[in-house]
């Protein structure tokens, strides 16, 4: 049973983590494809670089529920002695859809908003924790890039800090949610979200990273 729950997981998960929305939104809202622009990544700060601050939030918000939708689901059919590992199977795989989407040859996003999503699933607290180094970082840099790194390295930071916490038995049930699973979940979507960022890690050693701005619209260039 196991093992069909872990398959119907992986299966749900990428194939949701595959629905690119910002594909979807850039064909049939503005005739175009946001792959062919920008930095040719499918993801939401490419969108808003091009197409707008509008196009960015609603792939944001696109993105982030396609990864809740397939959990949701997924817990629905899942027996609840398989739930932690059905989640951390579903998560992982929407984050390798979000990437490399089948519907889309492949060619998708870098899995920081999906990686958010992730985060909700952990706990509501990895969630707040990651969205505040986020912040801060872009705050201070205006480079996305190194503000997704951060975020997600913060991700497993968290959750490594708060599962410790739940094994000594401190916070008295506070940090139930920090499971060996979802701990398992929070480091390989971190490592595939750093991993994808690696242009972008190239660019801040050399020091030609852009920062972002919603100044004008790009259609060409090496942005995020």
């Amino acid at each position: 049973m196991l093992a069909l729950y872990l398959i119907l997981s992986a299966l749900i998960g990428y194939l949701f983590g595959s629905i690119s929305i910002s594909v979807l939104v850039s064909k049939f809202a503005f005739h175009d494809d946001v792959r062919s622009h920008g930095s040719g990544n499918a993801g939401a700060t490419n969108m808003a670089r091009v197409y707008g601050a509008k196009g960015g939030l609603i792939v944001l918000l696109g993105d982030f529920l396609k990864a809740i939708v397939a959990a949701t689901i997924v817990l629905l059919i899942t027996e609840p002695a398989y739930d932690e590992i059905a989640l951390m199977t579903t998560g992982i795989a929407c984050v390798l859809g979000h990437a490399f989407p089948v519907f889309f040859k492949f060619k998708g996003g870098k899995g920081v908003t999906v990686g958010a999503a992730v985060a909700l699933l952990i706990d509501w607290k990895a969630l707040v924790f990651i969205v505040a180094v986020f912040i801060v970082v872009f705050a201070i840099t205006r480079i996305v890039s190194i503000s997704s790194i951060l975020g997600a390295t913060g991700l497993t930071v968290i959750t490594l800090i708060m599962y410790t916490l739940n094994l000594c038995g401190v916070g008295y049930g506070y940090f139930a949610n920090f499971t060996p699973e979802r701990l398992v979940l929070a480091i390989v979507a971190s490592i595939i979200v750093i991993c994808l960022h690696k242009p972008n890690i190239e660019r801040l050693v050399a020091g030609t990273e852009k920062k972002f701005s919603f100044k004008k619209k790009e259609k060409s260039g090496d942005a995020k």
